[in-house]
């Protein structure tokens, strides 16, 4: 299982990576692997100020579908367009190309509750 150390992660599963003053937020390779083939994202939050653990959107996979959680305080600035052509980017390149939204955080201590990759490894058993 691919749990790349550049990212902190949410007990939800989602991936947050920092860039500056904003940042860019995935599901994990251990949730698209347990989604199993995801088929269409509903992101209708662009422009928005969401709390830590909002709901930003939506993801569809053949199996179900699920709410994604914000894990930080933000403002939702874009949504990855490539997604809305190839959403099975999540499944194949979930840290690179399968990025969904990218965010100005608003409160960026909440990023210190977040857990690094030994940590994310340990509660998914890895």
């Amino acid at each position: 299982m691919n749990v790349p150390t550049n990212v902190k992660y949410s007990t939800d599963h989602e991936w947050l990576k920092i860039e500056g003053e904003f940042g860019y937020v995935g599901l994990s390779e251990y949730a698209t692997d347990q989604l199993g083939d995801i088929v269409f994202l509903d992101i209708n939050t662009i422009g928005e100020i969401l709390a830590k653990d909002e709901p930003f959107g939506s993801v569809e996979a053949v199996k179900t579908v699920s709410d994604m959680l914000i894990p930080v305080s933000c403002e939702v600035i874009e949504f990855n367009d490539k997604l809305e052509v190839d959403p099975g980017l999540l499944n194949t390149d979930p840290y690179g190309e399968g990025w969904i939204v990218k965010i100005k955080l608003t409160n960026d201590t909440e990023v210190a509750d977040l857990m690094d990759s030994e940590a994310y490894k340990a509660m998914i058993g890895e």
